[in-house]
């Protein structure tokens, strides 16, 4: 019992020194008004659209785009300094970048608009993995209570995979294959899905037998 506890006890250690950045947004009238994304420095994403959110979309990303992240992050001093321009612009929400070492240590800065150049490029990041999470819950969504909507969220997921903007695109064999693999969606659809399942595999080095998602 006691090695059992220790063994526990270490891996909440390990996993609580894992470094993660966090990006919010608050515009209240946009949709979603609010959501939240945090990526640790092992890969792992969470996004949530609400601060209570107790079934967040979570995924892995690729650690050469965690990589990239962090690097800007560290660019902007882990966010220790002010962001914001203080310049007369239109809002376009409370942004708040936010660094957690892993160790307690927390820093964050809050803004509107920022003439840092490398903070308009993280911004850009991390608004790109918000549109991959939101194709993927119109996806989950779709899929499974509203078949004739398949198709079109596709569209999104495949062109957002055209344009190498999907944040973690494993995250979405299991959906592809529960579209490709029933015959309850349009023969359209089920193409699509089975197509776009097998570039990522391949793109990914994964095999292409993954199992279906339950329907």
């Amino acid at each position: 019992m006691k090695l059992g506890f220790l063994l526990v006890a270490c891996a909440v250690s390990v996993a609580a020194q894992v470094p993660s950045i966090t990006y919010t947004k608050e515009f209240r009238g946009s949709q979603p008004p609010y959501f939240s994304i945090e990526v640790t420095k092992s890969g792992d994403l969470t996004y949530k659209e609400s601060p209570t959110d107790k079934q967040p979309v979570t995924a892995h990303m690729k650690d050469a785009a965690v990589s990239a992240l962090f690097d800007m992050a560290e660019k902007l001093n882990d966010f220790r300094s002010p962001l914001e321009s203080g310049l007369k612009v239109a809002k376009t929400g409370e942004k708040t970048f936010r660094y957690d070492d892993g160790s307690g240590k927390i820093s964050e800065t809050v803004f509107n608009y920022s003439t840092n150049q490398t903070a308009q490029q993280l911004l850009e990041k991390f608004e790109l993995i918000g549109e991959t999470e939101r194709a993927y819950l119109d996806l989950e969504r779709t899929s499974r209570f509203d078949k004739l909507g398949v198709n079109d969220s596709l569209a999104e997921v495949e062109s957002l995979w055209l344009r190498k903007q999907l944040a973690a695109p494993l995250q979405f064999i299991p959906l592809l294959n529960r579209v490709a693999s029933h015959e309850s969606y349009m023969h359209l659809a089920r193409d699509r899905a089975a197509r776009l399942r097998d570039e990522i595999q391949a793109a990914g080095g994964v095999a292409k037998t993954a199992p279906a998602a339950d329907k």
